[in-house]
Parts: C-alpha cells; sequence; structure tokens
C-alpha cells in the first residue's frame, strides 16, 4: 500500500471517529453531552491501541480513554469477544476518572474477522448516589459502579444489568438512554470503518494501523528532540474544600521524553475532589502536546513519550476507594501547574493562567412545601475566561482545557423548572496586560415559583485567582452569594429555599506582558465593548479622563462600536 493511500485511510479514520462522536451528540439524553459535548470517541487496532479520536471531545475523556480499550480486553478476555458484543464501565481508574463517565467499548469485525475496537465515553447526568457534587467521603457514596462487563452479548441487550441501572438512579430514562445512544455511536463507527476497508480491500487494518503510530512517534520524538534538555518546576495554590491544595510539578525534557513529576502535591482530601492518576496524566500530556506538536493527531504513538507520575495517595493519584467525582475540579489545573515549569524552559509560548476548572454546578430541584410540581436533576456547563497568550488575548467565556462548550439557557430551562435570570459577561474580569485576559460571566439562578432546590457548587478560584504570566494582572475571583447577600460555599451541596436566587460571578483568565504596554486603540476598543469600566480604562491601562469621556460620548452617538 501506497504512502499516498495510507495518508487518505488515516483522514478518513478521524473523520470516521468525529462521525461517531457528531452521532452521540446527536441521539444523547444528557444536557452534558447534546449540549456541552462533554464526550469522546475513538477507534483502535485490534490490540486495543488508539488510532484515532474525534475532535469533538475533551482531553480528559479522550486521553482517558486511551489506555481504557487495554483493561477491557484483561477483563473481558480474548476468547470471550464476539462479534455482536457491547462492553461497558463506569470505573473511575479504568475508565475515565469517575463514575458519572461510562464509557463503551465495542469490538469492530469485519467479515468475521476481529479488527479493532470502537470506544466512547460521556458523562451523564446523574449515576445516583449523593449526586454530582464533592461531599462523599469515599466512591461508595458517589453512585452506581459498573463493573467491566458486557452490556451486550453477540446482541442480547443484558435485561438484568437495566434493571439494576434503572433502579439505582433519578433519571433512569435519561441514563438508560444515554447507553444505548454510546452503544449506537460505536455501530455507526463500525458501518464506516467497514466502508472503507471495502473500498481499500482491507482484510484488516494492521497496515494503516502501524503507519499511524510510527509517524505519529517518529513526528512528536521530533519535537521532543528540538527542546532544550531542561528541567523546571512549577507549582499552583488552588482552594480545595475546606484548605488550599497545592500542586507541584517537575518536568524534565529528555532526548525521547517529557516526563512530569507530581511529587510534592497536596496528599488526599477527606471529599470529592481527588483525581485519579489516569486523568492527571489525560491533563498533563494535553498541555505539553498543545505546547510543543499541536498539529500531530492524538493517539497512543504520539501521547507515548509524555510520561506523568505521582506519589500514591497524592491529590492527583488517588486510588480506591478515595471520592473522586468532582476530579475535574483539580485536574483542570494540571495544565496550567505545567505551563508555570515550561514557561522557565520555552518563554513567550504558553498562555497566562485562567479559570481553569469548568464552572459547573447541579440543581436538585423539588416543590416546595404545600406546592405542586416535579422532581429534575439539571446539570449546567459554564466558563469563565481563559488566560491571555504571549500573543493575543485571551477568550472570554472559554473552557481551557477542558474545551466543552458553554450550555446555552434555553437549553438548561428545558430540562427542568430552573431559571437562569442572567448570564452575561463580567467587565473588568480578565486580568489586565499587554495582552487582556479573557472574562468570565455573571449568573444569576433560581427556580419556578412553588419550588425549592439544592445547589451543588463545583467552582474553585474563590480565594486563588489565576495569575498573570510576564507582567500581566491577575484575573477576577469567583463569587458566589444568595440574593439577599448571604455568603455560599465554593463547593458543597446548599439548600436554596423558594424564592431565592444564587448570585455568582464567574472567574476571569489573568493578562500576559504588562498593561503598559498595551495598544491604546486595543484599550478603547474594550472600553467600546464593555468589557473594562472606565476605572479600569484610566486606572489599569492609563487613559485619561478625556480620552475616556470622548470615547463614551462617541459610542453614546453610535460612531464607534
Amino acid at each position: 500500500m501506497s504512502t499516498v493511500a495510507y495518508q487518505i485511510m488515516w483522514n478518513r479514520l478521524i473523520s470516521i471517529v468525529e462521525e461517531q462522536a457528531q452521532a452521540l451528540v446527536r441521539t444523547a439524553f444528557s444536557t452534558s453531552v447534546r449540549e456541552a459535548g462533554d464526550l469522546s470517541a475513538g477507534v483502535y487496532n485490534a490490540e486495543g491501541l488508539m488510532l484515532a479520536q474525534a475532535v469533538t471531545g475533551t482531553p480528559g475523556h479522550v486521553n482517558a480513554m486511551a489506555d481504557a480499550v487495554a483493561h477491557f480486553i484483561r477483563a473481558i478476555g480474548p476468547e470471550n469477544i464476539h462479534e455482536g458484543d457491547v462492553y461497558i464501565t463506569n470505573d473511575p481508574w479504568e475508565g475515565t476518572g469517575h463514575l458519572h463517565d461510562i464509557t463503551v467499548v465495542t469490538p469492530s469485525f469485519h467479515k468475521g474477522n476481529h479488527v479493532g475496537f470502537f470506544a466512547c465515553t460521556a458523562h451523564v447526568v446523574d449515576i445516583g448516589g449523593r449526586g454530582f457534587g464533592a461531599d462523599a467521603a469515599s466512591v461508595y457514596e458517589e453512585g452506581i459502579y459498573i463493573p467491566i462487563m458486557k452490556f451486550a452479548a453477540r446482541g442480547t441487550v443484558d435485561d438484568t444489568l437495566i434493571r439494576i441501572v434503572r433502579g439505582n438512579v433519578r433519571e433512569p430514562d435519561q441514563l438508560v438512554g444515554d447507553i444505548y445512544a454510546l452503544a449506537t455511536c460505536n455501530e455507526i463507527g463500525q458501518r464506516r470503518l467497514a466502508e472503507m476497508m471495502d473500498e481499500f480491500a482491507l482484510t484488516d487494518i494492521a497496515g494503516i494501523g502501524d503507519f499511524i503510530l510510527e509517524n505519529s512517534r517518529r513526528a512528536t520524538l521530533e519535537r521532543i528532540a528540538a527542546l532544550p534538555r531542561e528541567t523546571a518546576t512549577g507549582a499552583m495554590r488552588i482552594d480545595g474544600f475546606d484548605k488550599p491544595i497545592d500542586l507541584k510539578v517537575k518536568l524534565t525534557i529528555s532526548q525521547d521524553q517529557i516526563l512530569c513529576d507530581f511529587n510534592g502535591t497536596s496528599g488526599l482530601d477527606k471529599k470529592g475532589i481527588n483525581v485519579p492518576l489516569v486523568y492527571t496524566k489525560a491533563y498533563a500530556c494535553y498541555a505539553l502536546k498543545c505546547a510543543v506538536a499541536p498539529e500531530i493527531p492524538n493517539n497512543a504513538a504520539s501521547l507515548a513519550p509524555f510520561a506523568v507520575t505521582a506519589p500514591v495517595d497524592s491529590i492527583v493519584n488517588a486510588v480506591h476507594p478515595a471520592p473522586v467525582a468532582l476530579r475535574h475540579i483539580i485536574g483542570h489545573m494540571i495544565p496550567d501547574t505545567v505551563y508555570d515549569a515550561l514557561d522557565k524552559i520555552l518563554p513567550a509560548t504558553v498562555p497566562a493562567e485562567g479559570a481553569g476548572c469548568l464552572c459547573n454546578f447541579q440543581v436538585s430541584l423539588r416543590p416546595a412545601r404545600g406546592h405542586q410540581g416535579r422532581r429534575s436533576e439539571v446539570l449546567t456547563f459554564n466558563s469563565g475566561g481563559a488566560g491571555a497568550r504571549p500573543t493575543v488575548d485571551g477568550l472570554n467565556a472559554t473552557a481551557f482545557p477542558s474545551g466543552v462548550m458553554t450550555m446555552p439557557i434555553e437549553a438548561t430551562e428545558h430540562t427542568g423548572p430552573v431559571i437562569i435570570w442572567r448570564k452575561e459577561l463580567r467587565p473588568d474580569s480578565g486580568g489586565a496586560g499587554q495582552h487582556r485576559g479573557g472574562l468570565g460571566q455573571f449568573m444569576e439562578v433560581g427556580a419556578t415559583q412553588g419550588h425549592e432546590f439544592d445547589f451543588s457548587a463545583m467552582f474553585d478560584r474563590v480565594d486563588h485567582p489565576a495569575r498573570g504570566r510576564q507582567g500581566g494582572a491577575d484575573g477576577a475571583p469567583t463569587t458566589i452569594a444568595l440574593d439577599d447577600g448571604s455568603a455560599m460555599q465554593g463547593k458543597g451541596k446548599q439548600f436554596v429555599s423558594e424564592g431565592r436566587r444564587v448570585m455568582l460571578g464567574l472567574p476571569g483568565g489573568a493578562g500576559y506582558g504588562p498593561a503598559s504596554q498595551r495598544d491604546p486603540d486595543l484599550v478603547k476598543r474594550d472600553l467600546a465593548r464593555g468589557y473594562i469600566s472606565a476605572e479600569a480604562a484610566m486606572q489599569d491601562y492609563g487613559l485619561t479622563a478625556d480620552e475616556v469621556a470622548a470615547l463614551q460620548a462617541a459610542v453614546s452617538k453610535g460612531e464607534t462600536a
């Protein structure tokens, strides 16, 4: 087979898994999948090595799922893999880090021969237990556990598994629908792969697999070999649950590897913010790959040169039965910690710190006393601002590193009796700098008349906002309170009575470079758009009162935007 033919097939595999992911988006029941894209999809060779991943998806799912198929092969046994089988698990340590992610793996057969696997993962709104939040003291409290097993054997669904699942979750129709959507998207991938194999007269995918892995490995090693052979350390302090957490990393670049060692990081937390190593590895690898080899497609070989170690029972290497439901809160901070070290080796390469973790919350609604209504679980994904980059401003209300989408108000309100009274950009939240940090958001959350709710907060950056880089200013911190001014905690389940609202200020990204070096025209543009206030324009960027007044007058006349 020619190199050109292999390259065409490689591109075809990437398009196949992207169609696989889009099929999941279109058929999933959970808003976290349909609206936010909190999922992953990929194709693997017969040995369980990832060959291609969908562009749609999150690094925490895809990079963690890169290791998952090998666990399935071991648990099911090669001799028990049959055409028509579908396998399932939500094991945090053999999947993607917490019980709320369900991974489904389907063996791929072509003309009776086993040629590979398709796998996908999706975050489901409810998995039982205490509900999605940090309040559990062990993984046993966090929801139903599904070991690696057959969801379907030779085409026949395990009805006993379905009954057990339905009996242990709050949204049974939604969850079972999501499982079927996961299985279906793998089937679509299988159909497209069969079409490709017929078109190119392939009996297996070993040849294209070897081509992908060898070229990806060589290209990644070339990028690493061109880097300085240096070692640097990075650190970040974040809120934690009831005490701050220190993340520490030592980054070592060698001829053929980049090693991230998290020795010195804080130990396990009593609450559910701990991170299995598979998830730490996923985001550390993602951070390095973005900086070093972003154009090389993700697969087993392009990820292999990035090694990650951490002490057992540190907060970034939690082992069973540690509570891990909100592992993303710490895991999403891993890239900025790695970048703190990498900036000392490769200056003017990595961005300033951003909001980091997603600004999610889950609302458990129920009728207030004396009222009629319905119970509902509503999960919504939201984002703070991204950090400014060495040459451009940070992105507003954009999730980095997770990459998931901010969910529209209409989709959130459609799932239950929740009302988002306010959702808008938060002026002055982006850190000042030569390049400004991205803005966070203001949100105001309540329920329809006659309902009360538990608000499960999943925030960080309350006490430790994003730090500026190379002289840039810090981003604004997270704020959370009731509408009467009563303080609320950044993490944990909290009761909100009928008629009350939760007032949120989501954090901003930090600035890059001194604010004194920012282009005055960009300052005026930000002021005209409402990204910064008149006070910030004068105090942070040095505009005069006359300049501010003239610009405000022009805006009021519609002469600028």
